[in-house]
């Protein structure tokens, strides 16, 4: 995707479509739309007055200008009720014009910042929201078919049209970031996407490693003898049933700057498929679990965006990545497996496996003497019950990291909700025959994972994302429609991780 920007009236611009607003309860456009509808001769005015455009957020409305000006189209996107706009509507509107742009055939694409004039968004911000919703809106997963649809006609160029000189580096820093961000949950999902047999737990090692080359990041990944000599009992458990070697992904951002500051470091589960083991899951919805490494693809794309935003503060990522299948040598109930950290724990479920190789990760990650760990997974089935799939459950033992992780995410668009993190609720994990077991059972099935992550968590600030069921933008009425999410891997948490690093290079 090319995105550019250019100074001018919107008005004046060549392209297959141009893409102005209105909020909604406007009766007279002004701004970029007001230019437009004067130029043509207020057929916009008379859209809103025949009731055919209202402005609702994700309404589109299409005008042809017949040669009135440049553009061969013009889309108005609704922003919604003004005191509610937000960063979010930004996207939500680039987002549905966006796609009706594509569905009408256009290849170069060029639009206002919405939110930049009178929906007094600061600028860059805005412009970054404008690109991450036209992005997100146009990913396609490119799956293998015998035969492709050759008439399909992608969206090929945006173009960012600010008119006054003196707010185009504030348009041209926002809309970098914005595509940085894009490009790094277009890895993501495509990561996430993939079939196991072809996201292995190698391959999803390979791929970092080609992206750490790609943008000048650090990469290690240790194999299975060397997890062995550290110690990873817990992971090692979860892997030793299956034919596909474990990988442990350590990647790292350590900006000379600031060499001698503590790294945060990110943790993010990479199972890259869930049978359940012996303790099967129902076939009906076990094809979902190739998304079980969410956690991991979205450390993964975040590590690229760092990188490529040049962030002044040390960051790691941690990527345990196995596959949990059943063989003769598979792990089984009632077993008992002994952590880096020295911790035993006995197998009540089989099924709980993300717990065991986030542990040893944590253990890990205090090797590096951070200065927070946020570790994320789609961990549990008792989060999606307790939250639905909109909004994701955080679990922290901070207050000051809990309080930038919530702001981080309700500025991107991926909300988090405060759980509680009582360790009243290890009495639910107690073990006849070791320190803990991996499964307190169905009631706050949430919580008591997070409190069994607990165990191996050192002394530093801590957050755990339980985003199960997020990983995966589908149709189903659990799912809020929103313009920007395609059918498939979501790309969630990336953007929250990465709005909370940058947050803190700031402060």
């Amino acid at each position: 995707m090319n995105i550019t920007v250019q100074q001018g009236g919107i008005q004046t611009i060549a392209a297959d479509a141009i893409i102005v607003n209105l909020f909604q309860g406007v009766t007279e456009p002004a701004g970029a739309t007001g230019a437009v509808n004067k130029a043509l001769g207020g057929a916009i005015s008379e859209l809103i007055a025949g009731g055919d455009l209202r402005g609702k957020q994700g309404e589109t409305a299409v005008l042809y200008p017949r040669g009135a000006i440049p553009a061969r189209r013009v889309i108005v996107a609704g922003l919604g009720k003004a005191d509610k706009f937000d960063l979010e509507a930004v996207r939500e509107a680039a987002g549905a014009a966006i796609k009706q742009a594509e569905k009408l055939g256009a290849t170069q694409v060029a639009t206002v910042v919405h939110g930049g004039g009178t929906g007094g968004l600061d600028l860059a911000e805005a412009a970054q929201a404008v690109v991450e919703g036209t992005m997100l809106a146009l990913y396609r997963y490119d799956a293998p078919r015998a035969k492709k649809e050759e008439d399909e006609t992608r969206v090929e160029s945006v173009t960012l049209v600010e008119f006054e000189a003196a707010k185009m580096e504030a348009v041209e820093a926002g809309a970098r970031v914005g595509q940085i961000i894009a490009d790094s949950v277009y890895l993501t999902r495509t990561l996430v996407n993939q079939p196991s047999n072809v996201a292995t737990p190698t391959a999803i090692a390979d791929a970092a490693q080609k992206m750490c080359a790609e943008v000048g990041l650090v990469c290690r990944v240790l194999d299975e003898a060397e997890m062995q000599a550290e110690g990873m009992g817990a992971l090692l458990a979860v892997t030793q049933g299956a034919a596909q070697p474990a990988k442990f992904v350590i990647v790292e951002h350590r900006p000379a700057a600031a060499a001698e500051q503590q790294p945060v470091v990110l943790v993010g589960k990479g199972v890259a498929f869930d049978t359940g083991g012996y303790s099967i899951k129902p076939w009906e919805h076990m094809g979902d679990m190739k998304m079980d490494m969410a956690g991991a693809g979205a450390v993964i794309g975040a590590m690229r965006a760092v990188a490529l935003l040049n962030l002044p503060l040390p960051v790691v990522g941690l990527v345990p990545t196995v596959e949990n299948v059943i063989s003769a040598t598979a792990y089984k109930p009632a077993d008992v497996f002994i952590a880096k950290n020295g911790v035993s724990i006995e197998i009540i479920s089989t099924d709980a496996e993300g717990r065991l190789i986030l542990a040893d990760a944590l253990c890990y990650a205090d090797t590096l003497h951070p200065a927070a760990v946020i570790d994320v997974a789609t961990l549990t089935g008792a989060k999606a019950v307790a939250l639905g799939v909109r909004t994701n459950a955080l679990f922290c033992d901070d207050d000051p990291l809990r309080e930038a992780l919530l702001a981080a995410g309700q500025k991107v668009g991926e909300p988090l909700w405060r759980m509680p993190l009582d360790p009243a609720y290890d009495r639910q994990i107690k073990s006849n025959v070791a320190d803990i077991k991996n499964s307190g059972g169905r009631g706050g099935g949430a919580i008591t994972a997070a409190r069994f992550l607990a165990h191996f968590v050192g002394e530093w600030p801590w957050a755990h994302i339980d985003m199960a069921g997020s990983a995966e933008s589908g149709s189903g009425p659990e799912h809020t429609p929103r313009s920007y999410m395609t059918k498939g891997a979501s790309g969630v948490p990336l953007r929250t991780l990465v709005e909370y690093l940058r947050s803190q290079s700031k402060s």
